[in-house]
């Protein structure tokens, strides 16, 4: 399948490696974005380069979207230069992004009008998944749409599950976040706990992942906290907006969910002072400023 033509809209943090593991596999690749950098980049390594949405449609069999929020996807695929005014019937569209599983059974409902296959795909696993084709990938759609686009997801990531139909896919990525978000607040807190009391936080954290509180983030978010580093794998104020899709959803179904909205409050009085740009890792930042004291 590697001779089909793919279109890619959006590069950045995480599309831009994911697009270029699609080049290295031997895919024909058009792209667009925004912002035109990562455009330029992506051209010199063998992207084709298109202007609009509807013209990345046009050219292409196969179209992947990976987009920061709902408008942003609503706005790409429904715009008079969007991928519905430029795509084919028999074409096979994979939004990537994570946004409200209601916007992703809107836009499945229309792609099908017109003659086409959507999945909703998210991915887990950071900018480090992206570079590294590590993602996680959950899936809502069609079960021969799956089929189609697994030579695509096996590109980009290893654990690819298909959970269910339009926008089950968009409702475990807000799973996914709930639990690591929540995770990264408590981590937080008793990193910080370690050090007002007096104990080593490095030294707290290995002991503890040797344990039941062993967990990928308190391996990977963990280091970051104690190494200060918040250069944005996953920033802040787009796991707000997760968090927020979470808790509508939520709402939508009559489950509380108490925890969440806690961390997610979290994360709104991060963006507030300034620091929605920062890792999510960087929530610590609050823990520490309320308990007045830093890891060092």
């Amino acid at each position: 399948m590697a001779n089909a033509i793919i279109g890619f809209i959006g590069l950045g943090i995480m599309g831009k490696p994911m697009a270029r593991n699609l080049l290295k596999a031997g895919y024909t690749l058009v792209v667009h974005n925004r912002s035109r950098g990562a455009v330029e980049e992506l051209s010199k390594e063998g992207a084709q380069t298109a202007a609009t949405a509807k013209e990345v449609a046009e050219r292409t069999e196969i179209l992947v979207t990976m987009l920061p929020d709902s408008p942003d996807v609503e706005l790409v695929y429904s715009a008079e230069t969007g991928v519905f005014a430029g795509a084919n019937r028999g074409m096979l569209l994979i939004d990537m992004s994570s946004i409200s599983p209601i916007v992703s059974r809107k836009l499945a409902q229309e792609a099908e009008k017109q003659g086409m296959d959507m999945l909703d795909a998210p991915v887990s696993g950071g900018e480090a998944g992206a570079i590294n084709a590590t993602l996680s990938i959950m899936i809502g759609g069609k079960a021969a749409a799956v089929e189609r686009a697994m030579p695509v997801f096996q590109v980009l990531g290893k654990n690819i599950v298909h959970v269910g139909d339009a926008g089950a896919g968009q409702v475990t990525k807000a799973a996914n976040q709930m639990v690591v978000g929540t995770t990264i607040a408590i981590v937080g807190e008793a990193l910080v706990l370690s050090a007002k009391a007096g104990v080593d936080p490095a030294k707290v954290r290995q002991a503890l992942l040797g344990g039941f509180a062993q967990s990928k983030i308190l391996e990977a978010h963990g280091q970051k906290m104690l190494e200060r580093n918040f250069k944005p794998g996953f920033r802040i104020r787009l796991h707000e907006k997760d968090m927020k899709i979470a808790l509508a959803t939520g709402l939508e179904y009559g489950v509380p969910l108490m925890v969440t909205s806690q961390v997610a409050q979290m994360m709104t009085a991060m963006r507030s002072m300034g620091n929605g740009e920062l890792d999510h890792a960087g929530l610590i930042k609050l823990v520490e400023q309320m308990s007045n004291t830093e890891l060092r």
